[in-house]
């Protein structure tokens, strides 16, 4: 299934080079120049921002279509500045727009556009990015969406007391997501998914070499373990920007309530069927003539009263109907988001547990360095203090060595009372130094 999509989803193969090139002879040969009154400079410059995107509508139908830059500013009601963070060629964290007609997501790998009606992706070759379009596409035309809390509804709707829920989704499921909600669930999860499973191969990784650094530290386990690390760290801060974007969302009622695409779209169809229908009622009962202009002062009073309180009142109605909407659409979309922080906070500790045991076998190896770096300053105090009892032995001989007449070398036993006071005076001094390190703990002795 997924060759089958990838292969529908690719474009079409452009003319070769050699048919291109045989068509420019032929033109030549006939007497025509090629490309003659074509602006080629200007199809350069427009062909720059066309750009491939995969378009799934809301009955799960997909097509690759390619839309430049412009036209896509145009179509989703979007600033150029929220198309750049869609753009592969620059890196931008993950991010999470809410606009008036659409809902920017720049996740990982997934970059897309979610309206009222469609979702228009980057076309890519990423798997994610086919498994996303599959996934959507599945949940999209699966059947009996709206059958399978049918019978629930009522009983949900009592229990849930004013809440109107066929109103707002027009469905009788409390649970029914709409179109942008479900695009958007489906871009999480696939993002979640991927920072965990990155998470996941990361420990697979780690946690053996770092078990083989405290057996054995040498310099090619360290490299490794520096450059675990320094992967740790970068998908640690992508898994934070997804959690502080979610989390973001949920503190933010209007950013959520923005996101409500559906909502917006009945409102805004409503008021304006609301306009032409109040148009009409004052077209057919004579105070308003739609051909002709009135001029203020042969209208009459009774005619403005009543526009003004019919305006008035179909104001406040629509206050109050879209005030319950956008707070039951918070909560719905509050319910949604939880969810997937719950997942991509677990995500985080899993990969701050892994940056505890790093930073614990750091603390453990530096221990067993500190301990072998005072070993050897044990062993260094000792081997100063033989070489300075040593020395002693060089005075004694550097003494007897000098030009001078001394009785004591006239006595043959004289060599041997020299090596026995100077070997008991060096002993005594050595054994004064021990005692001295073990009364000041220098040593453990």
């Amino acid at each position: 299934m997924m060759a089958d999509l990838k292969e529908r989803l690719l474009p079409s193969r452009p003319a070769s080079a050699a048919n291109l090139r045989d068509a420019s002879y032929r033109l030549s040969a006939s007497g025509r120049q090629p490309l003659q009154g074509v602006d080629v400079l200007g199809l350069k410059k427009r062909g720059q921002g066309l750009r491939s995107w995969i378009r799934v509508d809301a009955s799960g139908n997909s097509q690759v279509i390619e839309v430049d830059k412009f036209s896509m500013m145009r179509r989703c009601d979007l600033p150029a500045r929220d198309l750049r963070l869609l753009d592969p060629l620059f890196v931008y964290p993950s991010t999470i727009l809410g606009r008036e007609k659409a809902i920017v997501v720049n996740l990982e790998q997934i970059r897309c556009i979610i309206t009222a009606d469609e979702v228009l992706l980057l076309n890519s070759l990423d798997s994610y990015v086919l498994q996303y379009v599959v996934e959507l596409q599945r949940r999209l035309t699966s059947p009996n969406v709206g059958e399978v809390w049918q019978s629930e509804g009522a009983e949900l709707n009592r229990r849930r007391g004013s809440r109107n829920f066929e109103n707002m989704f027009g469905n009788s499921s409390p649970d029914y997501l709409p179109f942008e909600f479900r695009a958007l669930e489906v871009a999480l999860e696939a993002a979640c998914t991927f920072l965990d499973s990155q998470a996941a191969e990361l420990e697979i990784e780690a946690y053996p070499l770092l078990d083989e650094l405290t057996s054995k530290i040498s310099t090619l386990n360290l490299e490794r373990v520096r450059r675990l690390k320094s992967r740790l760290v970068a998908l640690t801060r992508r898994v934070q920007k997804v959690r502080d974007e979610i989390e973001q969302l949920m503190d933010d009622d209007g950013d959520m309530a923005e996101m409500y695409l559906t909502e917006k779209k009945k409102r805004m169809e409503s008021s304006f069927y609301g306009d032409q229908s109040l148009m009409g009622y004052r077209s057919t009962d004579g105070v308003l003539s739609v051909s002709a202009p009135i001029s203020p002062v042969s209208s009459p009073p009774d005619g403005r009263k009543l526009e003004k309180s019919l305006s008035i009142a179909r104001s406040r109605h629509d206050s109050m109907k879209s005030s319950e909407s956008v707070r039951e659409s918070i909560e719905e979309l509050e319910m949604l988001l939880e969810a997937y922080f719950v997942v991509i906070d677990s995500t985080l500790n899993k990969l701050t547990s892994l940056k505890e045991y790093i930073d614990d076998t750091e603390d453990f190896i530096n221990i067993q360095l500190d301990n072998v770096r005072n070993q050897l300053i044990q062993f260094e105090l000792l081997l100063t203090t033989a070489t300075f009892v040593v020395a002693i032995f060089g005075v004694v001989a550097g003494i007897f060595g000098m030009n001078f007449a001394v009785p004591l070398f006239d006595d043959p036993n004289a060599f041997k009372w020299v090596l026995i006071v100077t070997g008991g005076c060096g002993v005594v001094i050595f054994c004064s130094f021990l005692w001295f390190f073990k009364y000041r703990r220098l040593m453990p002795l």
